[in-house]
């Protein structure tokens, strides 16, 4: 009777377990399952030199300057959407999301450093044959941005950073978001690599938000889908263990040679990367204007789009982006012929070789 017992506590703890596993472990979802829910719209597929697919979009006025907008870590180009909503009227807007990003996903090669992203935003400007234009970026977004500025200052009319990565900064540890801590453990990330809480991800967005009311429940969904996005925990597990602090105070030092207008803009309370980094921008770059938004975190684009936008307008209207907008590229009204409209119903992705 006592073995009887035992057997089926242990069955029962056996599926509880099961039950338990089931609940968090998270496989990864092929880009096919992902592309109706986040590729509508002005969506597009290029396919870059390298064999990378780049979902990207272009769009706001054709006929405008180019302002081209970089995401932040872990993030697509979805957060550039209120921007777009703000600038469109005046502006070619061309964003993306980066390898190991969103529906992009992973790139051959797998170079997701600093380096390997602006190399990715160039070969995407050649596909598109945009030869010069404004460019922004948001927190990692913005240290892809200063150093394609500083990689390609031929092509660069001005430089927004946004919250951006690439000054040293001393940081409250318990602003830094739980899932980023977790990417930086070795051992532990490898276990992130299938078990990915839902909760985790939602605790990542609401910490770069002053504004919790901006935190919407499609939000959350989106990031938790795309990170699931085949490949993408992957790619941001080798991107964590790349970076080293000593290559940040590196690219900090070479900040000094951008000579294009800059405009450093900055959300007061943002834990993740601190208002003090936007002084030191500014100390380094001399001729670039503060923008400081009130109560806003790390992505004011998204928290204080208005506002924001209406400072991306007034420095850009200066004459700092009175460019020409460059061909909107050759075949079929105006489309590459390396890019595919990415309509939900009649999907046919072009994959990037692993």
């Amino acid at each position: 009777m006592v073995k009887r017992i035992l057997a089926g506590t242990a069955t029962l703890v056996l599926l509880a377990l099961a039950v338990v596993a089931i609940s968090v472990v998270q496989f990864d979802v092929p880009r096919e399952k992902l592309v109706g829910k986040y590729a509508g719209g002005a969506s597009l597929f290029a396919t870059l030199r390298s064999g990378a697919s780049a979902h990207m979009r272009d769009e706001g006025n054709r006929d405008g300057p180019v302002l081209v907008l970089v995401h932040g870590s872990n993030a697509s180009l979805h957060t550039w959407e209120p921007w777009v909503a703000e600038l469109g009227d005046t502006y070619r807007i061309i964003s993306m999301d980066l390898p190991g990003h969103g529906l992009t996903g992973r790139v051959p090669g797998d170079d997701y450093t600093r380096e390997g992203m602006t190399s990715f935003v160039h070969e995407l400007m050649d596909t598109l044959h945009v030869e010069r234009f404004a460019i922004a970026g948001n927190s990692m977004g913005g240290g892809v941005a200063a150093l394609y500025t500083l990689e390609h200052p031929e092509q660069v009319s001005a430089l927004i950073l946004v919250d951006a990565a690439g000054i040293p900064v001393k940081r409250d540890d318990d602003d830094v978001p739980l899932a980023f801590k977790i990417a930086r453990m070795p051992v532990i990330s490898q276990v992130v690599r299938y078990v990915l809480p839902r909760s985790l991800v939602e605790e990542g967005v609401r910490k770069v938000f002053v504004d919790q009311s901006k935190v919407t429940d499609e939000m959350i969904a989106r990031y938790f889908d795309l990170s699931l996005h085949e490949g993408n925990r992957d790619a941001t597990r080798m991107r964590f263990a790349s970076y080293a602090s000593r290559d940040e105070e590196t690219f900090a030092a070479r900040l000094g040679e951008i000579e294009v207008p800059v405009l450093v803009m900055w959300g007061d309370k943002d834990g993740l990367i601190p208002v003090s980094a936007a002084y030191a921008f500014k100390e380094r770059i001399p001729q670039a204007e503060l923008a400081i938004f009130e109560n806003a975190g790390h992505v004011p684009m998204e928290e204080v789009p208005g506002e924001s936008a209406a400072a991306v307008r007034a420095f850009l209207s200066k004459g700092r982006a009175e460019v020409a907008a460059g061909p909107v590229n050759g075949a079929g009204e105006g489309r590459d012929a390396s890019l595919t409209e990415s309509v939900a119903a009649e999907y046919s992705p072009v994959p990037a070789p692993l």
